[in-house]
C-alpha cells in the first residue's frame, strides 16, 4: 500500500483487500466522523495468520472449527479495517459507512460510538507486542483517514468501553504510535528541512556580527 493512502468517495481505501461485511449500516444524518477507535483481535484467541477473523466479519465463522467459535459464532460485529502482523491492510466496512465494532461505549459525554468512529483491529492479543509492520501501517492509514475526515481523537477500545473491553491493551506503545504520526505527518519533512535552514542562517549572521565586533 502507498504511503498516502488514497480513499474513494465512499471511503474505501484503493488497493487494499476489501471483503465487505454485512455487519454495517448508515450513521445517522449529520454526524461528523471525530473518533478512531483501535482494538485488537485474534482468532482463534492467541493464534494469527488465520481466516477466523475474516470469517467473523462476515458471518462465516464455523463454531465446529475450534471450541472458542462456538462462544462466538453468530454475533454480528465487524470493523472498518483490520492490520495483519505483517502490516497488510483488509478494509470489511466503508468509512462512511457504520461498522459494528465499538458496542456499548460513550466517549466525552457521548454515547453509541459506533455512530461517529471508524474502528480499527491490530491482529494481537493483550500479551505480546505489535509488530513494526502494524505501527507502520497504522500511521499511515490514521494519516489518511484524518486528512479526509474531521477526526479529532483517537482512543483504544478500553477507553470507550472501560470496564468491558481491554484492548487494545498494554502491549499498545501509544507514544510510539503518536510519534510516528508527528515525525511521518504531510509537510513534517519540509518544515524540518526549514527550521535547519533557518538555524543556519541565523549562526552565519551571529558570526558574522561577532566579527565585526
Amino acid at each position: 500500500m502507498p504511503i498516502r493512502p488514497r480513499l474513494t468517495e465512499r471511503g474505501v481505501i484503493e488497493g487494499v483487500r476489501y471483503v465487505p461485511s454485512p455487519n454495517c449500516d448508515e450513521r445517522p444524518a449529520g454526524c461528523a466522523i471525530d473518533l478512531l477507535i483501535v482494538h485488537h483481535i485474534s482468532l482463534p484467541p492467541g493464534e494469527f495468520g488465520g481466516p477466523g477473523i475474516v470469517e467473523l466479519f462476515t458471518n462465516r465463522l464455523d463454531p465446529a472449527a475450534h471450541l472458542f467459535y462456538a462462544t462466538v459464532a453468530g454475533a454480528k460485529v465487524s470493523a472498518h479495517f483490520l492490520i495483519r502482523r505483517d502490516g497488510e491492510l483488509y478494509q470489511f466496512v466503508p468509512c462512511g459507512a457504520r461498522a459494528w465494532h465499538a458496542g456499548e461505549s460513550s466517549w466525552k459525554g457521548r454515547t453509541h460510538c459506533n455512530d461517529f468512529s471508524i474502528g480499527v483491529e491490530l491482529e494481537g492479543t493483550g500479551e505480546v507486542p505489535f509488530t513494526d509492520a502494524q505501527y507502520g501501517r497504522l500511521a499511515d492509514l490514521t494519516r489518511a483517514l484524518k486528512a479526509r475526515y474531521p477526526i479529532r481523537d483517537i482512543a483504544g477500545h478500553s477507553d470507550v468501553a472501560p470496564g468491558r473491553k481491554t484492548d487494545p491493551g498494554p502491549h499498545f506503545d501509544w507514544a510510539r504510535y503518536r510519534a510516528l504520526l508527528k515525525i511521518n505527518r504531510p509537510g513534517a519533512k519540509a518544515a524540518k528541512k526549514t527550521k535547519t535552514r533557518l538555524g543556519t542562517a541565523k549562526a552565519a549572521g551571529r558570526r558574522r556580527k561577532s566579527k565585526k565586533n
